[in-house]
């Protein structure tokens, strides 16, 4: 009895640690070109079953050569991969937890282009608009625009601000991280209280806030100070590490929302 509960603790060991490589073998090949190929593979492996299965002695014959020549073209096809694992063996890292998540990576380098152009265009003072549609959809003021549907990048938010360019002249509106239009029309707030001292442009970031959940980011003509407007309140010359901190807050996917929001005041015109 005792033989055969360390066999079955054994025989357990052995399932997880087998599954466990499988599992990192996917992640390493996830992405990356490799994923198709093993896609072929796997449907190679389907035929040959089924071939086994039902008694096809002629496809079962080409399928046997087929997968003793494939196992060395398997280690050809999948080099990069394989020599990715052995690297990360060696350096210890293939059994280590990933702290982040292929999401998590892309949102980061995308807050970090974000910033990255708000910075060049403050630093300028360079006027921009540049809102985040959250849960209130935005179709209607996107159509207004002209629609863009590319990849979040510093160098096109900068170039689609550049003074005297068709598109400077409006707000950027992204949508599920993909900046969907720019030259786009917003509502502009008709609250009385607001300063003067404010612009065109923030009356129109205040207003998108009054009427949807969207996140608001504003760069002023005339001080280069940045601005952010949610939920009907706006936070004047914010500094960068608070709009970092706000946008992750904000927009981070699947991440618990805060609550607390402050009003700020400070001197800016826009």
């Amino acid at each position: 009895m005792e033989i055969l509960s360390r066999v079955g603790i054994t025989d357990i060991i052995d399932i997880l640690i087998v599954s466990y490589v499988i599992y990192k073998a996917i992640t390493l090949v996830q992405g990356t070109r490799a994923i198709q190929l093993l896609k072929g593979v796997v449907v190679i492996i389907v035929v040959w079953m089924l071939s086994v299965w039902f008694h096809l002695d002629t496809l079962n014959w080409v399928m046997n050569q087929m997968i003793t020549v494939g196992l060395l073209a398997v280690i050809i096809i999948f080099q990069p991969e394989l020599r990715r694992a052995l690297e990360q063996l060696g350096r210890g890292k293939l059994f280590m937890r990933t702290s982040l998540s292929e999401e998590d990576v892309r949102f980061n380098q995308q807050i970090d282009e974000i910033i990255k152009a708000v910075n060049y265009l403050a630093k300028r003072k360079i006027g921009a608009l540049i809102v985040f549609e959250r849960q209130t959809g935005l179709t209607d003021y996107i159509e207004s625009g002209t629609e863009i549907s590319a990849k979040i990048s510093s160098e096109l938010l900068i170039n689609i601000f550049i003074p005297n360019t068709p598109l400077h002249d409006g707000a950027v509106i992204i949508r599920n991280q993909q900046i969907m239009a720019a030259g786009c029309y917003l509502p502009l707030s008709e609250n009385p209280f607001i300063s003067k001292e404010l612009g065109t442009r923030h009356r129109a970031a205040i207003g998108m806030s009054e009427v949807s959940d969207a996140i608001n980011v504003v760069v002023s003509e005339e001080t280069g100070q940045v601005s952010l407007a949610i939920n009907g309140q706006v936070v004047r010359d914010i500094k960068e590490e608070s709009l970092i901190s706000k946008l992750y807050e904000e927009l981070k996917p699947k991440a618990e929302k805060s609550s607390f929001w402050k009003k700020k005041g400070g001197g800016d015109h826009g």
